[in-house]
């Protein structure tokens, strides 16, 4: 069998198991509208995706992932709840020769259902379930426990904004946070451009610059410089909850240790009590499907360098060290409230890779 066939079979037999879970089959467009998943992610996105230009649609990218065009799907009339699988090809773009895919098989399973601890219990107790028999590690994660921690730092909300913004890039996120919380200086190229602004108006150094390139006009240039200035005399991150920020990034436990370690230090961060509370929840539903959690392992940074939509719960799947995840998932309730146009339900689901799959069962 060749390997597209072997990848084919596996692939037909994941959506056939996704089928019997209850999901209903739906499919997705190989072409989808750039505009959409620029608004969405920025232009990083650029970088991770093939882009073409339309004569009448304009720019169109080559399908990154299957979540972005069912939810959009969903929301724009599918009943509640609903559990949909697909399967199919997505194009990722590479900068480097060192054998990652530019496209590959994925097939999916996602909910929309407003029990949303019921939902993720069953999502990944049904991943495990088609991952049986393959000696895979699980990894899983709240990324909604860290953004609960960053809205509850008393410093700026420019300051926490720049942090939620950057929470999937864990470098960023962290230089700014050792700057924020004072254990780093700022860049010296920031620290000489502050000299600048404060030595004039910014005004005068627009005009003194010359002519205007790009699309920010001088109104918005002006308005970022005041920005930079304000947030170059907010006072640093309190000494104390910058140290529980750094304890949340290095956090990993098996579930249950993790649990009671959360529940130490949220009287003293207040703002994760709800978010670990939901943990805790989970981890009783998952006990529920036979899930064990005082071995499943925990991070609490895990998931942060996906497509940017994760807010809650993640997990994947790993097999040989080297090799991509096999399966991934998570929640992602705030997407569907950005494609929703007012509307919102939580949601949940990921994917599995059938050829890494195949591979591993060798059948390539």
């Amino acid at each position: 069998m060749t390997p597209k066939a072997a990848t084919r079979a596996e692939a037909e037999r994941l959506h056939a198991a996704f089928l019997t879970a209850g999901a209903v089959a739906v499919e997705a467009d190989i072409l989808l509208p750039a505009g959409t998943l620029l608004d969405l992610y920025g232009e990083d996105i650029r970088a991770r995706a093939y882009v073409t230009a339309d004569p009448l649609n304009g720019e169109m990218m080559l399908r990154p992932d299957f979540t972005v065009p069912v939810v959009q799907a969903h929301m724009s009339g599918g009943a509640e709840p609903a559990r949909y699988a697909y399967m199919g090809e997505v194009f990722r773009r590479q900068e480097h020769l060192d054998g990652r895919a530019r496209e590959y098989m994925q097939v999916g399973y996602e909910v929309f259902d407003r029990d949303a601890t019921a939902a993720d219990a069953e999502v990944f107790a049904l991943f495990k379930g088609v991952l049986a028999g393959m000696d895979l590690r699980p990894a899983t994660g709240d990324i909604g426990i860290l953004m609960a921690a960053v809205r509850g730092l008393s410093t700026t909300e420019r300051r926490k904004a720049a942090l939620l913004r950057h929470i999937w890039r864990p470098q960023r996120f962290r230089a700014l946070l050792d700057r924020f919380a004072g254990r780093a200086p700022m860049p010296p190229a920031r620290a000489a451009l502050l000299e600048r602004l404060r030595s004039g108006s910014p005004e005068a150094l627009i005009e003194a610059a010359g002519p205007l390139v790009g699309l920010r006009s001088p109104e918005d240039i002006a308005a970022r410089a005041e920005a930079l200035i304000e947030d170059a005399k907010a006072p640093a991150i309190a000494a104390p909850e910058a140290a529980l920020l750094y304890d949340l990034l290095s956090l990993e436990a098996p579930a249950q240790a993790a649990l009671a370690h959360l529940r130490g230090i949220a009287p003293l961060l207040p703002a994760i009590g709800p978010a670990v509370e939901a943990f805790a929840a989970r981890l009783d539903a998952l006990a529920a499907r036979g899930i064990d959690v005082a071995a499943l392992p925990f991070e609490a940074s895990h998931g942060r360098t996906t497509l940017e939509y994760y807010d809650g719960f993640v997990f994947s799947f790993h097999g040989p060290k080297g090799m991509p995840p096999v399966a991934s998932g998570g929640r992602y309730d705030a997407l569907t409230a950005v494609l929703g146009a007012g509307r919102s339900i939580p949601a949940v689901g990921g994917i599995v890779r059938p050829g890494l799959v195949a591979r591993l069962k060798g059948a390539i």
